[in-house]
């Protein structure tokens, strides 16, 4: 499909019309309530929970014909853009850009509802608040019930605007363009019915700072956004590391330095994690990256050569770095293979 149609396409999903005032009546459900099922990089508190990362998703059960997510959006500039399905059905595309959106379910439930993020623009300011652009939830409204999560594994992908999700649609760097549940970490997790930490930043490297007001791999780490600490990744099973693709201009002795900083801050924080180091898809600093793996000597830490894992040639690629969802397939199938045999 060519680029006009497929953004048109993108844009013609967008449901812009659902957003419906909230009634005076109704209990209000706080953003920090168990009810409320959180995967990946949330700040949360009692008066909202935010994420500024592509893929990050959202679960909660309801009865009723309905419920209203509540957000606020006095600062945006940029809306992020979120699928929601109810029970497990076509997901619909919203662009948070109104502080109520109302989820319409048919009959009296009890329903499901997944809340994804599709979108949160890279270039908009995102770390620093106020934020330009990200999901910031502030409570829901609506008679919820109770749920079980849980995970047997637990999977955390670290990169920049290719785990993001950045172009995976088409070939414009846009929200419409861009979608973090196409991409291979989503694609990863969903197969192997893990949890799911997402985190690409565009632009970002580990000397290279990323857009949107994102400081370096090392220094983001840690952190859902500036002063808001993330979750630990003490208990993460697999830990995904694509990174070095925006390093270009530093040479090979100022990355290895810093890119091993980053793995000794990963390995810190996550004791007991297999880290894989993934070669970029570009091959930027590949050697580099697989001579720190070997200095580290470290058994939990492997290289994964993904040379030849895409073609430029065969529709792999929207432009010339970032993957097309065709090619987020492909290097999903390469890493499920290889976690699921790791499993056994």
């Amino acid at each position: 499909m060519r680029r006009s149609c497929l953004i048109a396409a993108v844009t013609a999903g967008l449901v812009m019309g659902a957003v419906q005032p909230v009634a005076a009546s109704g209990d209000v459900v706080r953003p920090d309530d168990r009810r409320l099922a959180y995967e990946g990089h949330w700040g949360r508190t009692a008066e909202a929970a935010v994420t500024v990362n592509s893929g990050a998703r959202l679960g909660f059960r309801f009865t009723g014909d309905s419920v209203h997510a509540l957000f606020d959006v006095s600062s945006v500039t940029v809306p992020a853009q979120i699928y929601v399905s109810v029970d497990h059905g076509p997901k619909q595309l919203y662009a948070v850009d109104h502080s109520d959106l109302e989820i319409r379910a048919t009959g009296r439930g009890p329903h499901t509802v997944e809340l994804s993020v599709k979108d949160v623009f890279s270039r908009a300011e995102r770390w620093t608040p106020p934020l330009e652009t990200g999901v910031v939830l502030t409570g829901v409204r609506g008679r919820l019930l109770g749920q079980k999560v849980h995970h047997a594994r637990q999977l955390a992908f670290y990169g920049d605007s290719i785990t993001q999700g950045v172009m995976s649609l088409c070939d414009v760097n846009t929200s419409d363009c861009a979608d973090g549940t196409a991409a291979y970490p989503t694609l990863v997790a969903d197969a192997l019915h893990t949890s799911l930490t997402q985190v690409g930043f565009g632009r970002q490297g580990v000397i290279q700072t990323g857009n949107g007001g994102v400081p370096t791999a090392s220094d983001a780490y840690g952190w859902n956004y500036a002063g808001s600490r993330a979750d630990s990744d003490r208990k993460a099973d697999v830990i995904v590391v694509n990174q070095g693709t925006n390093d270009t201009a530093w040479g090979p002795a100022e990355f290895r330095a810093a890119y091993r900083t980053y793995l000794d801050k990963l390995r810190a924080a996550a004791p007991h994690a297999r880290i894989l180091a993934l070669r970029p898809f570009s091959g930027a600093h590949a050697e580099d990256i697989a001579a720190v793996v070997a200095e580290l000597a470290d058994t939990r830490i492997g290289f994964v050569d993904t040379t030849d894992w895409l073609s430029l040639t065969d529709g792999d690629f929207n432009g010339t770095v970032h993957p097309s969802s065709q090619g987020h397939r492909k290097v999903a199938d390469r890493l499920i293979a290889l976690l699921a045999k790791e499993q056994r």
